[in-house]
C-alpha cells in the first residue's frame, strides 16, 4: 500500500483529528445547516466539551505520572527494594496498581505504572501461564478500587445518572472498592492451589 495513504488514514484515524473531525461535522450537519448563529453554536459546543475537557486533562495527568516513575527509575527501584525484603509479587502487583489509581485517577494509568513496575520482577522469577493471569488480574483489580472525584468514570456516572457527589460515593466508589477486594482475594485462594 501507498506510504502516503497509510500516513494519511493513520493521521485520519489519530484520536484528537477524529474529535476534531466529528465535531465539525456535528458543527455543520446540526448547527450551521439548522441556521444556528456562530454564538449560539460556540454556546452550545462550550457547555457539551466542558466535561470532557475535565476528564482528558485528569487522564493526561495520569499519563505524565507514570512516565516520571518509568523515566526517572524510581518504579525500578522501588520493585527491587520490595523483592529484597521479600513481598509477594501478587500483593505487590495489587498494591502499586491501587496506589497510582487512588492517587492519579485513571485504572488505565494505573494497569500500565503497575505493570511497569511489576515487570523487572518477572525476569527473576518463572511464573506458570495461570500464575501470570493471577498476577494480571491482581492488577486489574488494584487499578479498579476506590474510584473517586479523581477518576473520569466517577463524574460520568454522577452526570449520567443524576446523583450528587456524596451519593457517588456511596454507590460507584464503595462498588469499585467491593469489586476490587474481591478480584483479589479470588486471585489470592486460586494462587495458593497453583
Amino acid at each position: 500500500m501507498n506510504p502516503q495513504l497509510l500516513n494519511f488514514i493513520e493521521l485520519i484515524g489519530h484520536p484528537f483529528t477524529a474529535l476534531i473531525i466529528a465535531n465539525l461535522l456535528a458543527w455543520y450537519f446540526f448547527g450551521i445547516k439548522r441556521g444556528m448563529s456562530k454564538n449560539e453554536l460556540f454556546k452550545i459546543t462550550s457547555k457539551s466539551l466542558e466535561p470532557a475537557g475535565t476528564i482528558i486533562l485528569l487522564t493526561g495527568a495520569g499519563g505524565v505520572f507514570k512516565q516520571v516513575l518509568t523515566n526517572t527509575g524510581a518504579g525500578e527501584l522501588l520493585a527491587s527494594s520490595l523483592s529484597d525484603v521479600g513481598f509477594p509479587v501478587l500483593a505487590f502487583a495489587f498494591t502499586t496498581a491501587a496506589i497510582v489509581r487512588i492517587i492519579q485517577g485513571s485504572s488505565t494509568v494505573a494497569m500500565i505504572t503497575s505493570a511497569g513496575l511489576v515487570a523487572p520482577l518477572l525476569v527473576e522469577a518463572s511464573l506458570s501461564k495461570p500464575e501470570l493471569a493471577c498476577l494480571v488480574i491482581a492488577i486489574a483489580s488494584g487499578a479498579s478500587i476506590f474510584s473517586h472525584v479523581n477518576d473520569s468514570g466517577f463524574w460520568l456516572v454522577g452526570q449520567y445518572l443524576r446523583i450528587s457527589e456524596k451519593d457517588t460515593f456511596k454507590s460507584w466508589t464503595m462498588m469499585t472498592t467491593i469489586l476490587a477486594l474481591t478480584g483479589f482475594i479470588s486471585v489470592c485462594i486460586i494462587n495458593i492451589f497453583l
